[in-house]
């Protein structure tokens, strides 16, 4: 990243329908570049309701080609239009029974720089996803676009800190987590604080590690469970952390909100001059990093 950029992080509810999510994401992505915005960040699978709260082999009809699926071409002309750059995830149809989740990186100039597949896969009630998602196989490998390097990761991604340092190392000049992640709606108002807080906490930890700036999208509003279940309440908390995993800009967990903040690289170099930890690592004494655990 060559010069300070703005970037927004777009905070919506996807629970709208796919015609309507999709047209209500191009607004906010027209909105956010009007008000300068070079960067501009969807939530995780914001084209559809959370589906992987059931496993149901009629939701693999929600995938798409990428990069030659409609949805992917539509938001590919509003980048160009608006000169953003754009992030976003699509339900990846790779081939019959072969699906992603994928984030897409969309330049300036309405190419796509790279893309990236959702590594770690959860599996839990009310997230059924390895039901639906293949890992990713293309490492973790920052995209190159015209405003810089951005190490783009997905959900289930942000909490494993091995992710955020191999983008690091890789150059990455921005962390970027488009989300979907909420709560059951049965926890207590003190568990559902816990688990925000530690969200947020452990993204702000990558952010201070690596000397980097957070970008941390996700959704928000009630969505129901096909099989009844207790549905999940997405709660929002979108946030730009800089490179000491200060708050740069915080949305709260029910409102759509554009959420805005200034990334300049020199600080992130002024950062890092201070608190050399890439320079420390002893990286000698990490092979056991490789194993499952230390028996």
């Amino acid at each position: 990243m060559k010069s300070a950029i703005i970037a927004c992080a777009v905070q919506q509810a996807c629970n709208r329908g796919r015609e309507n999510n999709l047209a209500y994401s191009i607004q906010q992505i027209e909105q956010a570049a009007d008000q300068g915005a070079d960067l501009v960040v969807l939530p995780e699978l914001h084209l559809d309701h959370y589906f992987c709260q059931s496993e149901d082999t009629d939701c693999f009809d929600l995938a798409q080609a990428v990069p030659h699926g409609p949805d992917c071409q539509t938001l590919q002309a509003v980048a160009k239009a608006k000169q953003v750059v754009l992030v976003s995830t699509i339900f990846e149809k790779r081939a019959p029974g072969l699906y992603h989740n994928t984030a897409i990186v969309f330049d300036k100039d309405g190419s796509i720089a790279g893309t990236f597949r959702k590594m770690h896969i959860p599996d839990d009630p009310g997230f059924y996803e390895k039901f639906y998602f293949t890992p990713g196989d293309l490492g973790f490998t920052p995209i190159q676009t015209s405003i810089g390097k951005l190490g783009v990761l997905i959900c289930w991604d942000q909490w494993y800190p091995e992710a955020a340092r191999l983008m690091a190392l890789a150059g990455a000049d921005i962390l970027i987590y488009p989300t979907a992640i909420g709560w059951n709606p049965d926890d207590d108002a003190e568990e559902k604080q816990r688990q925000c807080e530690a969200w947020v906490t452990v993204q702000r930890g990558h952010a201070v590690a690596n000397g980097l700036p957070v970008i941390s999208c996700n959704r928000i509003g009630f969505e129901t469970a096909p099989d009844h279940g207790s549905g999940i309440d997405f709660w929002g908390n979108s946030f730009i952390a800089g490179p000491q995993g200060e708050i740069l800009a915080r949305a709260d967990h029910e409102q759509d909100t554009l959420l805005f903040a200034r990334l300049d690289p020199v600080r992130s170099e002024q950062v890092r001059r201070i608190w050399p930890f890439l320079r420390d690592r002893r990286i000698d004494e990490f092979g056991n990093l490789t194993r499952r655990y230390i028996d």
